[in-house]
Formats: structure tokens, sequence, C-alpha cells
């Protein structure tokens, strides 16, 4: 019941998970993800990963009988009638709406320093100095500072001693930072009175900034007390939470300390332990706030039973009432779901999270009769949850023999709520089952009303695709290359633009060519720009000082619960830059699912940069990459494209069925890998050895399968056998009608997602493709500027 989130149904997920190369945690988010009242766009610890592939699996399956009923009753035409009425494909050309300055991503800048800011110390040492002897400019404040941070670096601290006097009076943005660079250079050649002098003049002079923080920390290693100021003052700080760490080693019980960790350092990988101690040892000591920072802490690192009975005790907001109940039902304790569901319900009647309540209340109805009577307040009262429960509805009715109302459950979601994600799924679900009947027309007809109704839904580029394909199976080929062409305008970021860009003949590989291609590879100069934070993160970060730029921002990052989106953006952005790359690329993809409208607009227009792309496709190793992608002559995009969806490009990543590393080897696989080349040792968490291993075993999946990157990359997700089987039951003469067909949702969704990977490398960073693809999307028009 519900909206498909049964226990058979998580059973089977976590079935899925079982068998997926990537690791347990981001994979289990999906239970909260999917219905995004419970997301409420929080700082969550994990990537969205394989996300839209088991959302669109879950809304299918919660379709069902649905669409059995509409196939055996009424066809495409009788059930809308106004598929005349649809606007034909095409006309998608639109003016690229002008970005305001607040969401601008470019740096907007000219500058000689900020090209240098990516190389390595070495390579921009000359072309520094030469801008910080020139004369006074801002260029020349940032060549100092970076001279003499690279300096002290690589312990020539005394050298860089000259380069910071005077510059904290120059370079205001940066003064408190300065006089730390100072301190540092002091203390590296020994002259610690002065490193000291100089810390505690920060203190003096710039007490709330966090780099007296850092002063905090270093004067406390000798005296206790600045460490206690630290704790009171900056508890977010990194600084902070390792001061913290280190006593809780000596005296383990001091429950303030674990509280702080709790509420500031949630991404640590034992938080689990510290708060089940909070929860076990001090209880009684605990106040509802504490409870919900808790709660908060549980939730984000998918803990969901706990999550739910720590928000039972924490203050009664409509959201931790809501988790309370949904914590409850995850975790088994149906009992307290319902409890807690039907409390939310009387004290709250009004607020958004009761309707999710009063749909989930139907989940456990002992009747059908009772469970439509929640679904029927749900429908009357919460506009967003209407479609969803008249689905939910329909198929109650179906059971209780009550066709005729089953079905006009389901024409209302589809004319009374047409651009519900919920009628995207009966449309296209209909598109689906007419296509296996074999009836093009009308599967081309339901697809098309997802374009043209549901433009926006996660079967819109899919829907978009297969217009084309029908399209070309009925003989009409200037249609289908229309349909083909609106994908790469409309969809241009997915899997279905490069199927269609292959179909419409650009020299961009295809499954059985992909393998050789070498694309040529052109990285942006600049990085997009932070969106808000202080003048000093900004600062910081367009220097490259991605480190300190973080650190600064856990200080001014306070509203993590509810993040704007400029806030979730730009803590994305972050944590990239420090490498923290799985969170870092779900906390910017998952900007797309922000509901209000004026959010929406916001992530429109971020996501109409190439900015916000670039970040989102990142390069990490690329020498290691390049390096052995050539070595086994594969596409080394192709090779990127598959690191990214194994493990975002995290090295210590471990899978719940124990694949390690960057592209997820088995230990049994590496042992054998290491056989065949005869390495004696290995680690699968060193980048090179796992690029090494992997794509050794991508180039034999390559072998077994004739160079067909398709089946190669299923064979690497699902294992040779299971590939070899569908093969032979599928065929591969339409190798996307054997996409579709594949029996394993998650290697459906790999292998699309592997491919969308690769396209979008392509896309972004081949200035050929690019190019071509800027004559569809106005999005690419500004790949092509001179700055990049």
């Amino acid at each position: 019941m519900g909206n498909g989130w049964t226990p058979d149904r998580i059973s089977f997920i976590k079935s899925l998970l079982s068998k997926s190369h990537l690791y347990a945690t981001p994979q289990l988010r999906t239970f909260a993800k999917v219905t995004r009242v419970e997301c409420n766009c929080s700082l969550m610890r994990s990537g969205k990963l394989m996300l839209k592939q088991y959302k669109k699996h879950i809304l299918l399956s919660a379709v069902g009988l649905t669409a059995l009923t509409i196939g055996a009753t009424t066809s495409a035409l009788s059930l809308t009638g106004n598929l005349s009425k649809l606007p034909v494909l095409g006309q998608w050309f639109q003016a690229q709406t002008k970005i305001p300055a607040d969401l601008d991503l470019s740096q907007n800048e000219e500058s000689a320093l900020l090209p240098l800011v990516g190389l390595s110390a070495a390579d921009r040492a000359a072309a520094l100095q030469k801008i910080a002897e020139d004369r006074p400019s801002i260029d020349r404040n940032r060549a100092r500072y970076l001279l003499a941070n690279d300096l002290i670096q690589h312990d020539h601290g005394g050298q860089a001693l000259p380069w910071l006097d005077g510059l904290e009076k120059d370079y205001p943005v940066l003064a408190p930072q300065v006089l730390a660079k100072r301190a540092e250079a002091y203390r590296a050649v020994g002259e610690g009175a002065k490193a000291e002098a100089t810390w505690k003049q920060i203190l003096e002079q710039y007490p709330k900034d966090t780099a007296a923080a850092e002063a905090l920390f270093q004067l406390g290693q000798k005296n206790p007390q600045y460490w206690d100021q630290a704790i009171d003052r900056f508890p977010a700080y990194p600084r902070t939470i390792e001061i913290a760490i280190t006593r809780l080693e000596t005296k383990p019980n001091q429950p303030q300390l674990l509280l702080l960790l709790a509420r500031h350092a949630i991404y640590l990988p034992n938080i689990r332990g510290i708060l089940d101690r909070l929860k076990q040892e001090y209880a009684s000591q605990l106040k509802p706030e504490d409870w919900e920072a808790i709660g908060f802490a549980y939730w984000e690192n998918v803990f969901y039973g706990s999550a739910g009975a720590a928000y039972d005790k924490a203050p009664n907001t409509p959201l931790n009432m809501y988790r309370t109940g949904r914590g409850a039902q995850l975790g088994g304790r149906g009992g307290d779901a319902i409890v807690a569901y039907k409390q939310l319900v009387q004290a709250y009647p009004n607020a958004p999270e009761t309707g999710m309540a009063l749909v989930r209340l139907a989940d456990f109805a002992e009747t059908s009769q009772q469970a439509i009577g929640y679904l029927d307040q749900a429908i009357d009262r919460f506009p967003d949850r209407a479609a969803e429960a008249l689905l939910t509805k329909s198929k109650l009715l179906q059971k209780l023999n009550s066709n005729e109302s089953a079905l006009q459950a389901q024409k209302s979601i589809l004319t009374q709520h047409s651009q519900s994600e919920t009628a995207a799924a009966i449309r296209w679900e209909q598109a689906e089952l007419n296509a296996k009947k074999g009836d093009a027309q009308a599967a081309w007809e339901w697809a098309r009303q997802v374009v043209n109704e549901n433009p926006d839904s996660e079967f819109a580029p899919e829907a978009a695709f297969w217009v084309g394909k029908w399209a070309a199976k009925l003989g009409r080929q200037q249609e289908a290359q229309t349909a083909f062409e609106y994908v790469l305008s409309r969809y241009p970021q997915s899997y279905y633009a490069w199927r269609s860009a292959t179909l419409l003949g650009w020299d961009v590989g295809n499954f059985t060519t992909v393998r050789q291609k070498l694309p040529k590879v052109v990285k942006p100069v600049e990085r997009p720009a932070l969106l808000t934070g202080s003048d000093a993160v900004k600062e910081l970060y367009l220097l490259g000082q991605n480190r300190d730029a973080w650190s600064r921002w856990q200080m001014e990052f306070t509203n993590q619960r509810q993040p704007t989106v400029a806030e979730q953006f730009t803590d994305g952005l972050l944590r990239l830059s420090v490498n923290d790359n799985l969170d870092g690329i779900f906390m910017l993809s998952s900007l797309s699912w922000r509901e209000p409208a004026a959010e929406k607009v916001q992530v429109g227009m971020i996501k109409q940069q190439p900015g916000y792309w670039q970040a989102l496709y990142p390069f990490p190793f690329m020498q290691t990459i390049e390096q052995w992608s050539q070595q086994r002559q594969l596409n080394p995009m192709l090779v990127t494209a598959l690191i990214r969806q194994e493990s975002r490009f995290e090295p210590a990543i471990e899978s719940s069925a124990g694949a390690l590393g960057l592209m997820q080897v088995m230990p049994d696989t590496a042992d054998w890998i290491a056989k065949q080349i005869n390495l004696k040792k290995y680690n699968l968490r060193a980048p090179e050895d796992s690029i090494k291993l992997g794509t050794w075993y991508l180039d034999h999946t390559h072998d077994e399968y004739a160079d067909n990157s398709l089946l190669a990359v299923a064979s690497y997700n699902a294992g040779p056998g299971a590939v070899a089987d569908w093969v032979k039951e599928i065929g591969t003469s339409d190798p996307d009608q054997f996409v579709e067909q594949i029996p394993y949702p998650e290697t459906k969704g790999y292998v699309k997602s592997v491919f969308e990977n690769y396209w979008n490398y392509l896309r972004l960073y081949n200035p050929e493709v690019s190019q071509q693809l800027a004559r569809y999307s106005t999005e690419h028009s500004t790949l092509l500027s001179p700055k990049r």
C-alpha cells in the first residue's frame, strides 16, 4: 500500500543491494529519499549513485495492476481524449534565462594568477614570483600568499617570511590567515616564542575569526585552557572536533563532548558508536534538543530505527513527529509507527508531513476500507500527495472488484494531476505494455504524452528517446530524427542523449566502438564559483586553499538541516574540493529534489551553467586513469565513467559484498587478476593498484564480448555468466531493447549510469562534441567561451 514501500519491497531492494558493487549506506538512503519530504533537503552523508534507477523501478512497480487494468479496458486515446491537442515535438530552442548575480557560477574576474592555482608548487613558482614582484594589485597579494604557503608546505618557512611581511595590511580579506601562516613559518624555523606571540596576536585582533580557533588549538597543546575556549567558541571547527576526540580517548565519560560530536561531526566513521553511547549511558541527562540532534545524526547515517526512537523524545514539530513514525516503520516497529502517525495527524492536521502520515497509515490499515479512508483524507486535503494516494486507492479498489471506481481513480490522476510523477509513471507503463504487445503506434502515443505532459519527469528522457525509436519502427524517419534532436536539446545530460547522438550518426562512439575512442579532453581553466559563504571562504577557495576554505565553512554553515539552495551548492563544491567526492556529488545532484517553486527556479538556473555539470563530473586520478587506459587500450573516458559509478572516486570505499577501492574489485577476483599479470603485492585501496587491476578486468570483459562495451560493462557488474544467459534469451540485434530487458534492475541502472557518465564527460570536456551539441542546447553554447 502507500507509495510502494511495503516490507516486501524493502526486502527486494535490500536483495539488490547485497549484489551491488556500491557500498550499502548510500543505497539504503533510497528508503528515505524517494519520498522527498523525508529528505527535507538536509545534509545527508551519502551519494545518489543509482537512486534514479531504483526510484523508477519502485514507482513503476507501484503502478502494476493499474497499468494492466487500463490496458484491458480502454485505449490510450479514449482514456484521456486529448492526444490530438498535444503540441508537436520540436520548437525546443528557448532563449537562455539571464542568470542573476547571486546564482552566477562564473568567476567573472580577469586574472593572470588564477590560471596558476591548479598547478603544482614547482610548476607555478616562477610565475608567482614574477606577479609577486609586480606593482600592487590583488593578484600581487594573492601571489605572495600562495608563494609563502607553498614554501611552508615544503619546509622552507624561513623563505616564506619575507613574502608575508606586512601582507595582512595589503590583503585584509585574508589578514587573519596571513598571521596564521606567519606563525606556521616561525614554528618551522624554530622561532617558538615568535610563533606563540603571533597566535596570541590573532586572538587579540580577530577573536571571532576561525583563525582564532586554529590559534586556540596550537596554544592549547601547552595550555589546556585554550582548548576549553575552542570547545566553547568554535564547536564545529574541525580542530575542535580533533580536540574532542583526543580528550575522549583519555577520558571517555564526557557526555558534553559526545554531544558536540553528535551535533557537529556526523561525518565521523564511528558516529553510530558515539550516538549509541549517548542513548544508552546518558539518556537521563539529555534534553529534547539533544535528542533532536541525535535523531538527525542517526537519520543522516541511515540508522532509521534508532533515529525514530530519538525523535520520539525530541520537540514535537511536524517533521520530528513524522520521522518518529517513519523511523519506527522502517525499524520494524509497526505499532509505534501507527501511534506516531496518528499523533501527528491530530496535533498538526494541516502540516505537509501529515499528508505523508495519512498515506503511511494506509500501509497499516486492517481493512481496505479503512485504508481508503486515510487515502481519501490525503486526496482531499493535500494536493501534493493526491496522485500518489489515488494510485494506491485504485489498487485497493481493484482488490475489492470495484473496477469502474478504480478506473475513475486512474483517470483522475491523468486529468486532475496530469503533471505529477505518478501520472508520468502510468503513461510510461502503458507505453511499455503496448510495446511488449507489438503495438508501436499506441506505445508512441503514450510516450508522447509523457514528453508533453511530464517533461520534467524521471521518465521523460527515456520516453522522448523511444518516441524516436517507435517512430522509426513505424517508418516515420523525420519524426524519429526530430525526437532524437529533441532529446539532445531538452535532456542533454541524459543517457538517452548519448543514444540519440549515436542514432543521429555523431562520432561519439556506440556500444561496439566506444572502447577504441580516444577523445580529446580540455578541462576548464576555472572552477565554478561558490554561491555563498564569507569573503574569506570564497577567496581561499579561489586560491585553491581547499582545506582552509572547507574548515572555515564548517563554522559558517549552521543551517545544515534545512540549507538554502546556495548553501547546499556551496557545501557540495567545498566537499569536492577536499576530495569528499561521494558526499560532494550527492549534495550537488540532490538539488534536483527541491520542491518549492522558487527553489526549483534557482536550481534550474544553476543547472543551465556548465560549471554545475563540470563539478558533478570531476577528473580525480586523471593521470593514472590515462596511463592504465592507454596500456589496456581502453577509452579513458569510459574508465573514468565506470569509476565514477563504482566508487564516486573514493579510494577506501568498500561495498557490502566486500568489493574494494576505486574500481570496486572483489578480493578473490583481484587475486586471480594478480596471478594473470604476475603482480606480487597490491593494495586495492591504493588508487594505482585498483585502477591497474580494474582496467585489466574491464579489458578482459571486452575481450569476452568482442569489444562490445554494453556487454562488457554489464559483465563487470553482473558477472559473465549472467550476461551470457541474457544474450541467449534476449539477443543483441537491438542494443537499446537489450538494455531495457536486462532482468537485474541494478545492472540495467548500472549500464545506463556508466554510459550516461561517459556521455557527460564527453559533452563537457571534448570541444568537438560540445560544439556540436551547442547547436541544440543553449546550455552548451557557454562551454565554448574563450575563458574555458
